[in-house]
């Protein structure tokens, strides 16, 4: 596992970058944003800004309309200037429907895609995530991922747009028939990421889109969480994965494989060389399942660099062999066996294995020894009924129940998110910092800024960074309990640091800025997955008196530039920026 330089060592690596960097805070070349600017954009007068900057944009690439709302006659009216515009290649166009009626969004995507055919453009990126325009925006894009624009599409990310059963099947058609007529001019569609969590695809939309990975064979990253995907739907993944010799990511997370669907993924993994990341927690492999699983990661896999394998009913006999099957494994970081069944003696057995390695999460919410092995097979017969009772219910209960819960989706601004039942002891501060949950800070208690604090090394300013990143990973805006919990325990630990004679705040914010992947050390620090609630707990911090203003101006300067690592913070980022900028000026 990758370990922290000390915070000097840091300083002293990136102080030529940080200078550098805060004499470079426009925008990535070819590249208009307006991301997170909460625009209301309704008519042709209300985007003729933008129009003509669009116009005037010489070798425009990308356009950001992230965070604003966009009606009909305004996109169409910026989808004419994009006409001309044969070099654009990114479209950034998540969450730009809010408050609009679900009928405005196919002739607004629409009118896009046409104008983006009509210039020629060969498109690389496609982000309509956090759009919640169910089939009828996969419709709205149709002709456009069928068109020669597509040809040379590496990345779609369609999160959170509750496309359903019927969207996924319209969205594999669209691909595979671009894929067939990319092919036929000699340039075959090779699409490396695909995300795709939360949109209800279950199993007949799963097995669509399995067909459509199949035929591609390039995919490089696979994102599909909490899709109601059952093993019949998992077992069609399994099969086009192994098609897809490239894959490095496979993200099904709370899905239900069980017994069948695990074997049939063990099995896909073996023709997989490449995978560095698997996340089927809270996808009830059950023992058999893990074994399977087991069984190919001894066998192969050997850039394994993270398997997540919690809460999915595994007893010890199994999360033994998988804690056998990874020790081996030189580059792994990263094992999760949390949530199972292994009772006291299973979690130390499995200690026992990785001791030393510092790899294994914390194993505190442990559903003890199954009382009874044949609950097991009743869950199987049952699961196999619904299987058999599914096909039996009526096409248009499917559709009605769709409709009500995408109308609950766009009422909705927050995420649901699926919780796995925790034990009943509470995780101690080490647990919670291995494995970062909600549910974890919560039940330290109304003690849990001190324990924090009484944890947490505030004398290293890298150790401090990390804390800081681990707590806000959690933040919820949408959970007040949460939210507070995040920002009374940020609070205690900072203040305390800040007022350390011995802390240096230089280093900390040099540390932040590395393991937000933000700039480079030598030391070649792994940096974390950058989600919103990092910046959202952030733009607290720098509001708060213990925070250093002199700092202020380096963290502008960061958040100004354009990088992929911040790209899943949506407006959180802008947010964070404007608070930064209006710091400054006051100061």
């Amino acid at each position: 596992m990758s370990s922290y330089p000390t915070g000097a060592t840091m300083a002293t690596d990136i102080v030529a970058q940080l200078a550098d960097s805060l004499a470079k805070t426009g925008v990535e070349d070819g590249e208009l944003s307006y991301k997170g600017q909460g625009r209301k954009l309704d008519d042709v007068q209300s985007v003729e800004e933008i129009v003509k900057k669009i116009q005037d944009f010489q070798g425009l690439h990308a356009l950001r309309l992230e965070g604003n709302t966009v009606g009909v006659e305004a996109a169409q009216a910026i989808a004419k200037a994009l006409e001309t515009k044969s070099e654009f290649k990114r479209c950034y166009w998540s969450d730009m429907f809010t408050g609009r009626l679900r009928s405005e969004i196919p002739p607004a995507l629409n009118a896009l895609g046409d104008a983006v055919m009509l210039a020629g453009a060969r498109l690389t990126v496609i982000d309509l995530s956090d759009n919640a325009f169910g089939p009828d925006g996969v419709r709205g894009i149709e002709n456009l991922l069928k068109s020669t624009a597509c040809y040379s599409l590496q990345e779609l990310r369609l999160n959170n747009c509750g496309m359903g059963i019927g969207g996924g099947k319209i969205l594999a058609a669209s691909l595979m028939q671009c894929h067939k007529k990319s092919s036929s001019d000699g340039t075959p569609l090779s699409l490396k990421v695909f995300i795709a969590g939360r949109n209800r695809l279950e199993n007949d939309g799963a097995t669509a889109l399995a067909q459509a990975f199949q035929l591609m064979g390039s995919l490089e990253e696979v994102h599909m969480p909490q899709n109601g995907i059952n093993h019949p739907g998992v077992t069609a993944l399994a099969t086009a994965m192994q098609h897809n010799a490239g894959l490095k990511i496979l993200n099904l997370n709370d899905n239900t494989f069980t017994e069948k669907g695990a074997i049939a993924m063990a099995q896909a993994l073996k023709h997989l060389r490449n995978i560095q990341v698997i996340n089927f927690g809270d996808c009830l492999v059950r023992p058999a399942g893990a074994k399977a699983i087991a069984e190919t990661v001894s066998e192969g896999l050997p850039i394994l660099k993270e398997l997540n394998l919690s809460y999915g009913e595994i007893t010890e006999e199994a999360a033994v062999a998988v804690a056998q099957a990874v020790k081996d494994k030189d580059q792994l970081e990263k094992l999760d066996l949390n949530g199972n069944c292994l009772g006291e003696d299973g979690c130390k057995a499995v200690k026992d294995i990785m001791e030393g390695m510092n790899i294994l999460g914390s194993l505190s919410d442990d559903e003890g020894e199954p009382e009874d092995d044949d609950d097991e097979e009743d869950d199987e017969e049952e699961e196999e009924e619904d299987d058999e009772d599914e096909e039996d219910v009526d096409e248009e209960e499917i559709e009605e129940e769709e409709e009500e819960e995408e109308e609950e989706e766009e009422e909705s601004s927050g995420n649901k998110l699926s919780t796995p039942v925790s034990a009943a002891r509470p995780p101690d501060v080490a647990s919670f910092l291995s494995f970062p949950s909600p549910d974890k800070l919560l039940k330290l208690g109304a003690k849990r800024a001190l324990l924090m604090e009484q944890q947490v090394d505030v004398t290293d300013a890298t150790k401090t960074a990390e804390a800081f990143l681990k707590i806000a990973s959690v933040y919820k805006e949408e959970n007040s309990d949460v939210k507070n919990a995040v920002l009374e325990t940020i609070d205690a630990v900072l203040r305390k640091a800040f007022t350390t004679p011995s802390f240096q705040g230089y280093n900390f914010v040099s540390s932040l800025l590395v393991l937000l992947g933000l700039i480079k050390s030598e030391d070649k620090v792994k940096p974390v997955l950058v989600v919103p609630g990092h910046l959202q707990a952030l733009e607290h911090v720098v509001r708060q008196d213990y925070f250093p203003k002199e700092s202020v101006a380096v963290l502008e300067a960061f958040m100004s530039r354009n990088n992929k690592a911040l790209e899943l913070c949506g407006n959180t980022r802008n947010i964070l920026q404007s608070t930064l900028q209006r710091i400054r000026s006051e100061s």
